[in-house]
């Protein structure tokens, strides 16, 4: 297990080639507000429920606009692709208003887009005269051909799980069951590379899996991601 503190595109590039055998993580994707100027506010205020105390570090990198988000995650996919095996996974959260650039942006890093995953949080936001939006998506690329063989399991689209399902370490946390939904398609004993760890979710399921485990995180994240790793 590897964990590294700073910028993902920075240290991406000092990664040797063709090493891991998935890139699997959740970006900030710049999603959490309606309007320009929202989108600028703290991650704090547009992450938390109005009026209610929100405990965790704020983060940054969450206030692109889509054309800086496609710029900007097009490089760091393109760092991926080299560094990741032929037939590797890229399995990478985004929500329902950054789907489509999103979707560009790996194709421009060079991955086959294969289509995309569904969570189901189980926890509806209901829209008045709408669909409730109870989902968040998790798309999905590889480098090359689909390896058929290594890891012969028929993965479920869609998974069910509580946000907070045991416990939350961060704004966006992702639940270490999401994590191990989405490992399970990297080969026995395989190396996961997550740019951007976070509380380290990722490391969490690849511990419990047997993988090896990448993480880069820039924020103050990382030393929650190394307690949580290191317990």
């Amino acid at each position: 297990m590897q964990l590294i503190k700073g910028d993902s595109l920075q240290i991406l590039r000092d990664l040797p080639s063709s090493s891991v055998d998935a890139v699997i993580t959740d970006p900030p994707y710049a999603s959490g507000a309606a309007s320009s100027s929202a989108k600028k506010a703290s991650t704090g205020s547009k992450y938390t429920t109005k009026g209610a105390i929100n405990p965790f570090l704020d983060f940054e990198g969450d206030c692109r606009d889509q054309r800086s988000l496609l710029q900007w995650s097009s490089l760091w996919l393109a760092e991926c692709y080299r560094v990741a095996k032929p037939n590797a996974h890229l399995l990478c959260f985004i929500d329902w208003r950054n789907y489509p650039v999103f979707a560009d942006a790996i194709q421009v890093g060079g991955w086959i887009w294969r289509g995309g995953l569904v969570w189901d949080k189980k926890n509806a936001r209901p829209r008045k005269d709408g669909f409730s939006q109870q989902c968040e998506f998790v798309l999905w690329a590889t480098k090359g051909s689909v390896k058929v063989g290594d890891n012969p399991l028929y993965h479920n689209g869609v998974y069910q799980c509580h946000p907070h399902k045991g416990g939350r370490f961060h704004q966006t946390s992702k639940p270490v069951d999401v994590m191990e939904w989405l490992c399970n398609v990297v080969p026995k004993n395989g190396t996961v590379l997550d740019p951007f760890m976070g509380s380290g979710s990722t490391g969490v399921a690849c511990n419990n899996l047997g993988l090896d485990f990448i993480g880069i995180e820039m924020t103050d994240y990382f030393d929650i991601a190394k307690q949580r790793l290191a317990a």
